[in-house]
């Protein structure tokens, strides 16, 4: 959903302080760069790169945190965003609360409201996200219809406030397997890159991102498919189903990346 008048011809565009909030999509999960802040990059990063290239007082903070539910980004990372002053603010939320058995799509929408109501009265542009589709995912696809009522909720939520939306659901690329990291979670870099494209079309700025075409897959017989997903369940699915029993966070001694603002070197300046 592109907002009114948020087209930004040529390389402009009017921002210069970009504050991403959020989980592990937004702390960039998956997408490893070990010289980088939590041994991450992701899309906020690179959104944030592409706006630096243009405005050399642009700053970037990013307060998203692992595992975090959307109580827990209300309540540690608004007033924080807000006290920043930005005048760009993404927003990705309630994905971990979905995943919950009690996770109720209405009542988290309802809660984003008031978030996103409190952003947009500050003045800054506001991008949220919508939930990819995620029918062909095999750890995710039992929520999935319970993710097309939220997205219909906050879909409401952006035209309500004069929110943009990154539509993730649309995105059909994003539904290939390189588009994904080895936990079926969360995306790859390739997954990340696409969705950075997706932020900054959405917000209309032009930017020198292009589209990575992902290596083919190796054909793999079945037996080759179930070692997989046998290493898959005991890498990844049952130490997440431990944490969940245990009442712990993935990202319980995590600190966020960017807690405060500041300028965005060129990621090739970093060995990247």
């Amino acid at each position: 959903m592109q907002h009114p008048g948020t087209a930004h011809p040529g390389m402009e565009h009017p921002y210069t302080r970009y504050v991403a909030l959020g989980d592990s999509f937004t702390e960039g999960v998956g997408d490893e760069e070990p010289d980088l802040p939590n041994g991450l990059r992701g899309w906020a990063d690179r959104v944030a790169e592409e706006l630096a290239r243009t405005r050399p007082d642009f700053q970037y903070a990013n307060l998203a945190i692992r595992g975090r539910l959307l109580g827990q980004i209300e309540q540690e990372q608004l007033e924080p965003a807000i006290a920043l002053q930005p005048d760009l603010v993404t927003i990705s939320a309630g994905g971990n609360d979905l995943l919950r058995p009690g996770g109720d799509p209405d009542a988290l929408a309802a809660r984003l409201d008031v978030i996103v109501g409190r952003l947009r009265a500050t003045g800054a542009e506001v991008v949220l996200f919508n939930g990819p589709d995620i029918a062909m995912t095999p750890v995710l696809r039992a929520i999935r219809g319970k993710v097309g009522i939220y997205n219909a909720n906050l879909f409401g939520v952006a035209a309500k406030h004069g929110a943009v939306v990154a539509d993730m659901w649309s995105a059909h690329h994003l539904q290939q397997p390189q588009m994904w990291a080895s936990d079926r979670l969360h995306f790859s870099h390739y997954g990340h890159h696409a969705i950075a494209m997706l932020v900054l079309d959405a917000l209309g700025v032009q930017h020198q991102l292009t589209a990575m075409e992902p290596e083919p897959l190796p054909r793999r017989t079945r037996q080759q498919m179930a070692v997989e997903n046998l290493h898959w369940a005991r890498e990844h699915l049952a130490p997440w189903v431990v944490r969940r029993l245990r009442g712990q966070s993935s990202g319980d001694t995590i600190h966020a990346k960017r807690p405060e603002a500041g300028p965005v070197l060129p990621f090739e300046h970093l060995g990247g």
